[in-house]
């Protein structure tokens, strides 16, 4: 108990300081795990649109797939991609291994089918007579798209911040495409680990704060976004 209370004691007095260390640890995670969860945003709403509105053959397996990989371990991901980025490996020239790089692409991979698979589930909920209404209206392809995006708006929000969620929390593949480098690809959960490692549970318990409070502030602005288009209905 008094790790406890001596680690949220030191978190209270990190932020209250503005320690430095802290501060860029808490801004290379955001910057990282917000790269990755735009980068799945803008790649992964348009396919997950296709996926919801167009019939081709293999769409059911795509859909399985992009279902499976919500549940996709994260050291998995983390092999696959030190994998391609080793010296040796197929990418290796880009020279991406134990870069900040290196950890958006695994978060990404991460994060893709969230937002893939939970953007078909908010598209597919929509009465299909909109549609219908929407091109009897003589609307574009695009001016379509458009349209069923503002009106699953408030599911979509949903996968983004399921997205976020689930890559700001991750340790496994920042740890194996990173290397918990000081400096350059500590981010908080990395750094977790190694406190805990060191025994050094009091300090771990302030890290683990400040990623809860992180978590938390920008899990409550897109809350507060989602309920906002939610009033506006």
């Amino acid at each position: 108990m008094d790790w406890i209370l001596k680690g949220l004691w030191q978190a209270f007095l990190l932020l209250l300081h503005g320690d430095p260390e802290v501060l860029g640890i808490a801004w290379r995670t955001l910057k990282v795990s917000g790269a990755a969860t735009l980068l799945s945003l803008v790649l992964g709403l348009p396919l997950g649109t296709l996926l919801a509105l167009v019939e081709f053959p293999g769409r059911r397996i795509a859909l399985s797939a992009f279902n499976t990989g919500m549940a996709l371990p994260p050291v998995v991901v983390g092999l696959v991609v030190s994998l391609f980025l080793w010296r040796s490996g197929p990418l290796g020239e880009l020279g991406w291994m134990y870069t900040p790089q290196a950890m958006v692409v695994a978060q990404f991979l991460i994060a893709f089918p969230v937002v893939v698979s939970l953007a078909v589930t908010a598209l597919q909920q929509l009465d299909r007579r909109l549609r219908i209404q929407l091109l009897g209206l003589g609307a574009s392809p695009g001016q379509l798209v458009w349209a069923l995006w503002r009106e699953a708006r408030l599911p979509l929000l949903a996968a983004v911040i399921a997205a976020f969620g689930s890559v700001i929390s991750e340790v496994g593949a920042s740890l194996m495409v990173g290397g918990n480098l000081r400096g350059r690809t500590r981010v908080l959960t990395t750094a977790i680990v190694l406190e805990n490692s060191r025994g050094e549970f009091a300090a771990a318990i302030a890290l683990s704060a400040v990623l809860l409070l992180l978590a938390y502030l920008i899990t409550l602005a897109l809350t507060l976004l989602q309920q906002r288009g939610a009033a506006q209905e």
